[in-house]
């Protein structure tokens, strides 16, 4: 029995929210919030001041923008399902989280400030009421606050009771405004009485017509634009509906019907009530009904005003300014004008009432999608929704606070211009929305509504934010400043959020445009980048090598970090990888490619990773530290990378060599492996982990791990480069042998690139070359020059006369030990014998390979004491990749040298070598 009532609940529907259509969820919200405090209570007073057409220019401006920003906000909302948050859902899921997000701050802001603004309106008539039925609580300013307060309460009262209330409140206030507005121009048709003569009413009359055409500007805000600064906020209700888009029935069909019919119809009203009460009304009038030409009262001097023609002079109180009524003079002046005033007062209710009831909800609700997307910290509080609406009760209280805050100041004038800029902020960006994301014709711009040109989208922007630095400059500036910071911290923190912007579809045209364009840029050796393929692995398996490459590729040059597999299980944390690298701030691309063989997978990486002029020219390998126990295919396989990236040079330029990648191989001693990255404590020791043997079938145990964050105080640490010996023997060079510096530019370039950056910038760079000890000073001198050259910023040069000695015994017995294991010991053995074994083990090592090499292996000996003698305390050691002809050396006896220079060492060794490409110049051209 207690499953089947547990059944008959379950199968209880859920109660469905209330939804809107178009009529009575955008339209008439959108007709009330225009409708608001400026038309009853400064339209008249903007006519006086502008004139009849001037301020018909005031509202033709603001509804030309505002009829853009319509059409622009109908095609964003049509191109897709459109959910909860209004404009700012409108605008992030267009633009991005990054300006989204701030115009989400603003409008939010905007809109409770307007909440106040219409209360403040409102309680202005309630004060006039008490003022007449003498009936003041204080005095004028506490009274509009204490009016102000009770008011808003109430109305936040009505919006948590729920939307239906709201809305049915919301057409209540409609109906008796069309009353009002009906009562108004019944009353321009009525004779006038002597009473309204003497306050400034004639009813219709061609010469106030003519009279009113023109400006008479009066007191500080007397201006063209400080007139629009007060009006167009009136016109800034046509976002009503589309901010309550969560409650609609079918946001994309009645945004568009209801904001442009809004739009039209109270423009119309606008105009329309703009030319009657210009045309019946005088600027200036007494209400002394004495003030008459036939009056006693009148004694002499010219009358001045056109009520000078209908029997009365207003002159005394227009020339000192003190007339109490008139158009100039009262923001009363419909009242006057209807024929049964109270129902003027009853839509000037209704309309302050509305418009603040109406921003009372939009304001929460899109604050409450903002914070929904966490975009900004400390604001997720107010994300919690309560009820079958959701209805954002925190963000009700917030808005409450804010607009209470405004209502307090009291002065319509001086809170109308405050959120202008607010208004105008959002327009600008509705509209460049819709152009941003019409110009990157992206295939997901599909809207349903067509009625819109992108180009009169650009001007609706351009327009709204020439009018923003007319009304206002500083407060232009203020709201152009929040929108930078919040657009900076934003793009800092890239929040984990992904709606197809247009701002990606942009980028991805940008970056398509540029890859395309650079295919016409001719390669010239000043702006000779190294472009680093590094064969890493995942990236995070080997972090000190990718962080050591984009410590001179970032922001300088390409990066890819390359990944062999044997199987597809690479796919499963491709996003894994990329994540870590952003993590990292490592700008680096991730490429991977599925093969059985390291060899053939590094080749195929070579060839096909980068796009058009965006290709690797550098290959970077972390050195093999366990080739001395590690199987002798893949020992074979990992010289086999090399060889094919060094070309053996020869007397002449080979231009084949060009299209070959430049070797850069990085590694250290097994003695000092740490896992790089890690925290640098105060004695500048690296805190890091031993590095454990990581088995992949990419790069199979690849150990080079650089921990270049080693060095803790670098003003005393020395960056040490061995680049001037083309192949690491010790050999001195004139500078006439490297014209094109082929070999060694890039030796040379490396560590410039590295000095660069703030972490290296303390190092100081040595050139170690050899010489004779009697020329010593004239070879120092000549390459000091040719640096100097080069502007790279080395000034210390170090001669070696020693580096032609004969190593020790003690090296050579090391060098020994190390290639003992890789001997062939082919002994008394016939050469046919000897030949067959060589071909079974080609990484062994005879003894006329010995013979041959004996002298390039004692200049390697020699090398590693000549670096054991200077370079020992350096941060970095750099030099030439020696090289040999392909196949001539056995894998074995290659791998010995490098390990030979770099036993012992402590800091990291980075082995460059350059492949007949020119990588520095002398030459501007």
């Amino acid at each position: 029995t207690e499953a089947e009532e547990k059944d008959v609940e379950a199968d209880e529907p859920e109660v469905e929210p209330v939804r809107f259509g178009w009529v009575t969820g955008v339209m008439i919200r959108c007709m009330l919030n225009i409708w608001g405090v400026i038309l009853y209570l400064r339209l008249p007073w903007i006519t006086a001041q502008a004139g009849i057409g001037l301020t018909w220019l005031i509202i033709i401006m603001s509804s030309v923008v505002t009829s853009i920003t319509g059409l622009s906000i109908s095609a964003i909302s049509t191109n897709g399902k459109v959910k909860a948050g209004g404009t700012y859902f409108l605008i992030s899921r267009s633009l991005g989280p990054e300006l989204g997000g701030s115009i989400g701050l603003l409008f939010s802001f905007a809109n409770a400030v307007a909440v106040g603004m219409h209360v403040v309106g409102f309680s202005e008539t309630v004060k006039d009421l008490l003022v007449e039925f003498d009936g003041v609580m204080s005095d004028p300013t506490n009274d509009i606050r204490i009016v102000g307060v009770i008011t808003i309460t109430v109305l936040l009262g009505i919006a948590l009771a729920g939307m239906e209330w709201e809305a049915k409140a919301q057409v209540v206030f409609f109906f008796v405004i069309m009353i009002s507005f009906i009562n108004y121009f019944v009353g321009t048709f009525i004779p006038a009485t002597p009473e309204k003569m003497s306050k400034g009413y004639f009813s219709y009359r061609t010469n106030n017509f003519l009279d009113n055409i023109g400006p008479e500007w009066r007191g500080e805000s007397g201006s063209f634009f400080g007139m629009f600064s007060i009006f167009f906020p009136s016109a800034t209700g046509i976002l009503a509906g589309a901010n309550i888009s969560g409650d609609l029935k079918d946001p994309a069909v009645a945004i568009p019907q209801g904001t442009l019919m809004a739009i039209f119809l109270t423009t119309l009203t606008y105009l329309a009530i703009a030319a009657t009460i210009g045309t019946c009304m005088v600027r200036d009038a007494s209400g002394n009904l004495n003030d008459t030409l036939a009056s006693a009262n009148f004694t002499s001097g010219d009358c001045v005003g056109r009520a000078c023609e209908y029997g009365w002079n207003f002159t005394e109180c227009a020339v000192a300014g003190t007339c109490e009524y008139g158009l100039a003079n009262d923001y009363q002046t419909m009242s006057l004008v209807s024929a049964f005033s109270p129902l003027i007062t009853a839509g000037i209710f209704a309309a302050t009432l509305s418009s603040a009831l109406a921003c009372l909800v939009s304001a929460p609700k899109v604050f409450q999608c903002l914070c929904q997307d966490n975009l900004y910290p400390l604001i997720g509080f107010f994300a919690k929704g309560y009820g079958k609406n959701n209805e954002p009760l925190r963000a009700y209280a917030l808005t409450f606070l804010i607009a209470v805050a405004f209502i307090l100041i009291a002065d319509l004038n001086t809170i109308a211009p405050v959120i202008s800029n607010f208004f105008l902020c959002s327009y600008a960006l509705i509209n460049f929305s819709c152009f941003h994301a019409t110009i990157t014709n992206s295939p997901g711009w599909r809207p349903s509504f067509r009625y819109f040109s992108k180009w009169t989208a650009l001007f609706g922007a351009i327009v709204s934010v020439v009018i923003m630095f007319l009304l206002n400059w500083w407060s232009a500036l203020i709201v152009i400043g929040i929108i930078v910071v919040s657009l900076a911290y934003t793009t800092y923190k890239k929040p984990e959020v992904n709606w197809g912007s247009s701002v990606q579809a942009g980028t991805y045209n940008m970056a398509l445009s540029n890859a395309v364009n650079l295919n016409d840029v001719e390669d010239h050796v000043k702006n000779f980048r190294p472009q680093c393929l590094v064969l890493s692995g995942p990236p995070s398996f080997r972090p000190a090598l990718v962080d050591f490459v984009n410590a001179f590729t970032k922001k300088v040059s390409l990066m890819i970090c390359g990944n062999v597999l044997g199987d597809s299980s690479c796919f499963e944390n491709y996003n894994e990888q990329l994540q870590w690298l952003s993590t990292r701030k490592i700008r680096s691309f991730y490429n991977f490619i599925t093969t059985g063989d390291l060899r053939a997978g590094a080749r195929s990486l070579m060839q096909v990773s980068g796009l058009g002029r965006l290709k690797p020219n550098t290959m970077v390998l972390g050195f093999k530290q366990d080739w001395q126990t590690d199987s002798p295919q893949n020992l074979e396989n990992y010289v086999g990378i090399i060889q094919p990236c060094t070309p053996f040079p020869s007397g002449g330029r080979d231009l084949s060599t060009k299209k070959r990648l430049q070797p850069l191989l990085l590694f250290l001693n097994s003695e000092s492996i740490f896992v790089g990255g890690g925290a640098v404590n105060r004695k500048g020791e690296l805190r890091g982990l031993r590095l454990n043997k990581v088995e992949s079938t990419a790069i199979a145990s690849w150990a080079l791990l650089v921990d270049f964050h080693l060095v803790g105080r670098w003003e005393k640490r020395v960056l040490d480069q061995m680049g001037l010996w083309p192949d690491s023997l010790g050999l001195h060079l004139h500078p006439y042998d490297f014209p094109p510096l082929a070999s060694t530019g890039l030796t040379l370039l490396i560590p410039y690139l590295l000095t660069r950056r703030k972490r290296w910038s303390h190092c100081k760079v040595r050139v170690f070359i050899s010489g004779q000890i009697a020329n010593a000073e004239e070879h120092r001198e000549e390459i000091d020059l040719l640096l100097t050259k080069f502007r790279l910023g080395f000034t210390e040069v170090v001669v070696l006369p020693e580096i032609m000695w004969r190593p020790e015994e003690t090296s050579r017995k090391e060098f020994e030990d190390i290639i003992a294991p890789f001997r062939l010991n082919e002994g008394q053995k016939g050469q046919e014998t000897v030949e067959e074994m060589q071909k079974d083990a080609p990484w062994k090592v005879t003894d006329e390979d010995l013979r041959v090499y004996k002298k390039k292996s004692e200049q390697h000996m020699r090398l590693h004491e000549i670096l054991q003698d200077h370079s020992r305390n350096a941060a970095l050691i750099v030099m030439s990749l020696p090289v040999v002809r392909k196949g001539a050396c056995p894998s074995a006896l290659y791998m010995a040298w490098l390990e030979m220079v770099s036993k012992g060492l402590h800091p990291p060794v980075v082995f460059i070598r350059g492949n007949q490409e020119d990588a520095l110049t002398l030459y501007c051209q």
